[in-house]
Formats: C-alpha cells, sequence, structure tokens
C-alpha cells in the first residue's frame, strides 16, 4: 500500500501523530508512508526513520501540493486533522480510500469517516490519532515500541526550561516562577532556559533578570536537533507546547504545566511517553505560592533522585 498521512498544522500536532505512523510501519513494513506536513515541520518529518517520504502542504500554493499529490498515486490517506482545503485537496487529488475523523463540515470530502467525538477527551490526542488506522488494517493494534525516536541515551547533567506559551496551552508558570525553580535547579545541574524563534521576548526577559548561573540557548538549527538535546538532558521543563512533545518522543523525564481546562489538559495532551516519566500540573491563571511549592518540591525529589540521595 502507499500510504499518505496528513497533519498540516503545528509542531505539537504532528508529533502526536507520530505514533500512527510507527505502528503502522512496524506491524505493516511493506507499506510505504508519506507525511503531509507544514513547512515548521518538513525538515523534521524527513529525519524520522519510519517515514518514506515527505510533501509539503504548501498553503500559498496548493496547486503545486496537488499536483505532487497526485505524482505519487497514493492508495489511501489518513487526516489526523482537516479542514476545508485540505479536504478538497484531497478528494481533488484521486486517491480512493480517504479516512478523517467525523467532525466539522470537511468531512464530506472523505469517505471513511471515523466517529471519534475528540471534544469528549476520553483519550488523548495521539491515541485518537492511532485509531484512525483502524480503517484500514482489520487487524491494526495500537501499540509501537517506546520510546518512539531512538536516540543516544547518554544523559548530560542538565536540565532545560522552556518557558514560552505553545498552540493549545491555557496553562504556565509566571516567567519568575520559571526563574524560581532554575535557581533551585543551579544547586544540582547545569541549568538551559531555551528558546525558539517565537520566544524573542521570553529571552529578553530572562536575560535582565537571570542572577544565577544558566544558559540562555537559542541556536538550534532544526527541530530535529532541538529534540536530540532534549533527549540528551535529564529533564524538560515547560508548558504545553511542541517542545514539551518532542521531549516525551525520545521519553525523556517531564515537568509539564496544563491549562485548567478539559481540552488543555494532560487528559488530551500528555506526552508519548511512559507515565512514570511525566510530571503534570494543571495550571490555573491565579495560582497562589503554594502551588508553586509544590512543584519545586516535586523538582527537588526528582533531582535528589538522579543524584541518588
Amino acid at each position: 500500500m502507499n500510504l499518505l498521512i496528513s497533519r498540516h498544522d503545528k509542531i505539537g500536532d504532528f508529533v502526536v501523530t507520530l505514533p500512527l505512523f510507527k505502528a503502522i510501519k512496524e506491524q505493516h513494513p511493506n507499506v510505504k508512508l508519506t507525511a503531509l506536513v507544514s513547512k515548521i515541520n518538513y525538515t523534521f518529518a524527513k529525519e524520522l526513520e519510519f517515514i518514506d517520504d515527505v510533501i509539503l502542504y504548501d498553503k500559498d500554493n496548493l496547486i503545486r501540493t496537488l499536483k505532487e499529490i497526485r505524482a505519487k498515486k497514493f492508495d489511501a490517506s489518513i487526516s489526523g486533522f482537516i479542514d476545508n482545503r485540505l479536504g478538497l485537496l484531497l478528494f481533488l487529488s484521486g486517491i480512493k480510500k480517504r479516512v478523517a475523523p467525523s467532525t466539522k463540515i470537511a468531512q464530506i470530502f472523505f469517505n471513511k469517516r471515523v466517529v471519534q467525538r475528540r471534544s469528549r477527551v476520553e483519550k488523548t490526542e495521539w491515541a485518537y490519532n492511532l485509531d484512525l488506522a483502524k480503517a484500514l488494517f482489520s487487524n491494526f493494534k495500537n501499540s509501537y515500541t517506546i520510546p518512539l525516536i531512538k536516540t543516544k541515551l547518554i544523559r548530560e547533567n542538565r536540565v532545560v526550561f522552556h518557558a514560552g506559551f505553545g498552540g493549545s496551552s491555557d496553562g504556565n508558570l509566571k516567567f519568575d516562577d520559571y526563574l524560581r525553580l532554575g535557581r533551585v535547579a543551579s544547586n544540582y545541574v547545569e541549568v538551559v532556559f531555551a528558546f525558539g524563534p517565537d520566544d524573542k521576548d521570553t529571552k529578553k526577559y530572562m536575560e535582565q533578570n537571570l542572577d544565577f548561573k544558566a544558559i540562555l540557548k537559542d541556536d538550534f538549527v532544526s527541530l530535529y536537533e532541538y529534540m536530540l538535546y532534549i533527549s540528551q538532558s535529564k529533564l524538560f521543563i515547560s508548558t504545553s507546547t511542541g517542545p514539551m512533545h518532542l521531549a516525551g518522543i525520545s521519553d525523556t523525564p517531564t515537568i509539564s504545566f496544563f491549562g485548567d481546562n478539559l481540552f488543555a489538559s494532560p487528559a488530551r495532551w500528555a506526552t508519548i511517553s511512559q507515565k512514570e516519566k511525566q510530571h503534570n500540573f494543571i495550571v490555573s491563571k491565579n495560582y497562589v505560592e503554594d502551588f508553586y511549592k509544590e512543584v519545586e518540591i516535586r523538582l527537588v525529589n526528582i533531582l535528589n533522585n538522579f543524584m541518588g540521595l
């Protein structure tokens, strides 16, 4: 089978589709898997060994994207997220079997619709994505090997913080509290504050208020390099955002902050990692000092475990 899997939105949204790719490749190794992704995920997808080919979803030139899809002559497609433009694109591409969640008006462009009701948040986003494969593979199992991406598991003695907000995150610590946690962690390990291209204001604030030894790092050349850097760290601390999911696919321990509502909660957006490596906190908009102290105590306990104390 020649199969196209589309997820044409943000970093974290694409990452939570990766279990679908890997599970299909492990259970049906002869299936050729092509990813249709947005520009931000294009080079990252090319680095993944369980993805055979990558097509850019060029929102500024969908005619070119359509021509490329048609040229590949896919037997089927699976879409983790749909909208009208994607639906029409895949309909016009001539793909005979088009699988998607039964949601939104865009479902009219797909002929294999899977009822999921994701708004109920009965499982994680990546688990919902896995379920879509059952529309094409009758014997499909929701299982794959962990970690999702294997890296050199040499954990450097460092903790990485990413204080920026993500697309679906409604909950986060104040920047000053990230600095407080960093100050505590600096008594045990090297502390790194990492920043992406959209985190310039965050970096400026950290530079101006940093009063302990820490590294400010924003020179990652690619998402894949950032993922490798995270995977070689003891712990990753962030709000619910794309980099948090990069930590999850390498099974890196995390402390993660989620919004105080079901849609933004870990029930839906938990990382793709072993549960014992996830330290998830629901953050209210007006959290109090006692909540911060709870996070700090958890951090100290984790660091003491690393040190064998």
